[in-house]
C-alpha cells in the first residue's frame, strides 16, 4: 500500500475520526466543514481528493441523491501496518530491522508486542 500525501492524509484523518466516533460515511461537504477551521480549501479540492482516494482504493463511495458518501476501506491501524510492512520489505535484512525496531520502542510498547505475540502462540507473556 502506498503512502498518502499530506492533504490525502488530512482527509483520511477526518474520515477515520468520523468512523471511530460512530458517524456514517461522509460527503465532501462534511469533510470540507471538518477541515474548515484548520485549512482554507476549496470544496472542489476536497471533492478531487476524495475522488482520488476512492480511485486509489483507500475509500469506498456510494451515491446519496446527488452526492457521494465516502468511508475508509481500512482502519488507520491497518494503514499504518501496511506502511510498516512496506518499509520492512525495503530493508536488505528484515531480521536486523525488526531487532533494531524492538530495541527502539518503549517499555510499554514492548509489553504490547509481548501480548500480541502471546495471542498468536497461545502462551502467557512473561512477567
Amino acid at each position: 500500500m502506498k503512502g498518502l500525501g499530506e492533504l490525502e492524509r488530512t482527509v483520511m484523518e477526518v474520515l477515520w475520526a468520523r468512523e471511530e466516533a460512530g458517524h456514517p460515511a461522509a460527503t465532501a461537504r462534511d469533510v470540507s466543514r471538518a477541515l474548515a477551521d484548520d485549512r482554507d480549501l476549496a470544496h472542489t479540492t476536497v471533492m478531487t481528493v476524495l475522488d482520488r482516494l476512492a480511485k486509489k482504493g483507500f475509500l469506498e463511495r456510494e451515491r446519496d441523491g446527488r452526492a457521494w458518501r465516502y468511508h475508509p476501506v481500512a482502519s488507520r491501524e491497518m494503514y499504518v501496518t501496511e506502511l510498516m510492512l512496506g518499509a520492512l520489505n525495503e530493508t536488505g535484512d528484515r531480521d536486523a530491522a525488526l531487532a533494531h525496531f524492538v530495541r527502539s520502542v518503549s517499555r510499554g510498547e514492548i509489553d504490547v508486542i509481548r501480548e500480541a505475540l502471546a495471542g498468536l502462540t497461545g502462551k502467557e507473556p512473561p512477567a
